[in-house]
Parts: structure tokens; C-alpha cells; sequence
């Protein structure tokens, strides 16, 4: 069963909505019963190993990929029965980019502005945007994996998109490329308002950017609900890593939370904040002292990993 989102989740406006969302290739379920709710100025992540069903899904909600009727719903509107108004309310970059490498980066623009008809003066403030505007005339073929994934972007910002769906933006990127695109995606969210909905397998990068996250396995949710709110999911908890007078008599303390032990320090699995004080209360009352506390969070990767190992599932 998925996990359950956090109260303050289920009661936000949401941009997209999913109803049981399956679907079949082949007679081969590919997706089973997605209950998506992405809510509305997020930044969301959607995580899965390769063939979890992470593209798939993108590509049923930008409709290329046929659905039952009332599966899905942008924009508190059903899919199906409003597809171009709800297109033109949203970008999206699937796989890599759809650019012709033989053109300059402006007349990649301009083929995409003429279909789209937008404004041409957009043009200048997309490649502003994407911080390409002193390559504008260059070849594509030029530019390096980064400049492509940002000229992809672009070409999905063109109509000022209200909601951006990104399938593996910083796929093969460089650690420069990850920052530029990481950079872009926060600006397009806090200065533009966009939602953002994405799928990586990259799990540093979304804990840096994502608000809210969803974890598919298999064509299922397994969890979904605020990025902090996963790493509560793994049994083990949290770090507290002590630095104090007696690591011995401390460890004598606590038994059950032994998390590890070097020669300066002893660590402890510690669940909440409430838990910290307490394990410092006790070690100080005890009349150890302690010169170092320093908790360390339980990372989004090895909770990720601990969800599909079904540890961290309810």
C-alpha cells in the first residue's frame, strides 16, 4: 500500500490529479491505480528505478499516451476533455529535447514559437531565462549536453507555462550542468510561480529542489507526500553523533540506540527533535559531559532504497 501524505498535503489546492491511473502494454500493466496529487507551486519529484514507470506516467498526463476518461485532472480540469486548453498551459521536456542540432538555438526557438504562436519577443526573454542569450546564433551541434537541456527548456518555456513536466532534466549532465539546471528550475518556481512536476533517478539533486516527492515501484505508488516526510519512513531514523567526557558510560545509557562508535564520538538512531533532548538530558544528568552534538538526517537515498526493499512500507 502507498503511504499516506501528510495532513497539511491532502489539504492543498493541487495541479495535477490522478484516479486510479493504469495502463497496459501489451497486456502488460505498465501503471496500477496511480493516485497522484501534486500540489499547486510545488516542486515535485517522481522516483523510480528505470522501468518503474516514471515516463510513462509523464506521457499519459501531457496525453500522448491514451487513458480512460477521468484518470486524470491539471488544473482541477479533466484531461481528455480539455486537452488543448490545458496544453497550452503547460511545458514539457520529455527524454531528450526535441532540437535540431544543424539550426542555431534562435531558430529552434522560432520553429516552436510559429506552432505555438506566441509573441516573437518571447524568444529573447526565454534565452534570457536559460541564461543562453550570448549563444542565441550559435549551432546547436555546438553545445555541450548542459546548453541542450537548457535550450529544452526554452522551447517548453515559450508559452509560459504555468506547470513545467520534465522527464529526467539532468540526465547526463556534468556536476556544472546539474547546478545550472538545478538553478534554473528553483528561479522558474520562485520568481515565475511555475509548478514543477519531475522524474530522476538522481536522489541528491531532488532532495536539494523538490518540496514534495512520490516513490513508483513496479507501475505503484509506494510513498508520496512532502520530501522531509520520507526519511521518516526508515526504521532506523536519524543520526546523533555525541562527542562527551565518557562515551562508554553514555553508551551504557542507551543501549537500544547504538548507532555506531569511533574513538571520539558514539552516535544514536534518534526519531524526533523531542528524542535529542531527551538523549542529551539523560547523558548530562548522568554527570557526562558532552563537548559535540551534532544530528545528522536520514538521507532521501537510503530511505528511497529502504521503501523498495518494502522495509520502510506500511
Amino acid at each position: 500500500m502507498p503511504l499516506a501524505a501528510t495532513d497539511n498535503f491532502s489539504s492543498q489546492p493541487m495541479v495535477i490529479q490522478t484516479a486510479d491511473l493504469s495502463f497496459a502494454y501489451r497486456k502488460s500493466d505498465v501503471l496500477h491505480k496511480l493516485n497522484l496529487n501534486v500540489p499547486t507551486g510545488s516542486i515535485f519529484g517522481f522516483l523510480g528505478p528505470n522501468g518503474a514507470g516514471k515516463s510513462t506516467t509523464i506521457k499519459t498526463l501531457l496525453g500522448l499516451m491514451k487513458v480512460k476518461p477521468g484518470m486524470i485532472s491539471l488544473f482541477g480540469k479533466e484531461l481528455s476533455n480539455n486537452q488543448m486548453e490545458i496544453l497550452q498551459r503547460t511545458g514539457a521536456t520529455i527524454e531528450t529535447p526535441s532540437i535540431y542540432e544543424h539550426l542555431s538555438a534562435r531558430r529552434n526557438l522560432e520553429i516552436t514559437r510559429r506552432l505555438r504562436k506566441v509573441p516573437s519577443s518571447r524568444i529573447d526573454e526565454v534565452l534570457e531565462i536559460v541564461g543562453l542569450s550570448s549563444d542565441e546564433n550559435k549551432l546547436v551541434r555546438q553545445f555541450s549536453t548542459g546548453m541542450k537541456q537548457r535550450l529544452g527548456l526554452a522551447l517548453a518555456l515559450l508559452g509560459k507555462p504555468e506547470l513545467l513536466l520534465l522527464d529526467e532534466p539532468i540526465n547526463g549532465l556534468d556536476p556544472e550542468g546539474i547546478r545550472e539546471i538545478r538553478n534554473l528550475l528553483l528561479k522558474l518556481n520562485r520568481e515565475e510561480g511555475c509548478s514543477i512536476f519531475l522524474s530522476s533517478h538522481i536522489l541528491d539533486e531532488v532532495e536539494k529542489i523538490c518540496t514534495h516527492v512520490a516513490v513508483i515501484d513496479a507501475g505503484r505508488i509506494i510513498y508520496q507526500g512532502e520530501t522531509s516526510g520520507i526519511r521518516q519512513t526508515n526504521t532506523t531514523g536519524n543520526i546523533l553523533q555525541l562527542e562527551t567526557s565518557d562515551n562508554n558510560g553514555c553508551m551504557r545509557l542507551f543501549p537500544d540506540r547504538l548507532a555506531g562508535q569511533s574513538e571520539t564520538t558514539i552516535s544514536f538512531h534518534y526519531q524526533s527533535k523531542a528524542e535529542i533532548s531527551m538523549i542529551i538530558r539523560q547523558t548530562v544528568e548522568a554527570g557526562i559531559e558532552i563537548y559535540s552534538a551534532k544530528p545528522e538526517l536520514q538521507r532521501l537515498e537510503e530511505s528511497f532504497f529502504q521503501l523498495l526493499s518494502g522495509e520502510g512500507a506500511v
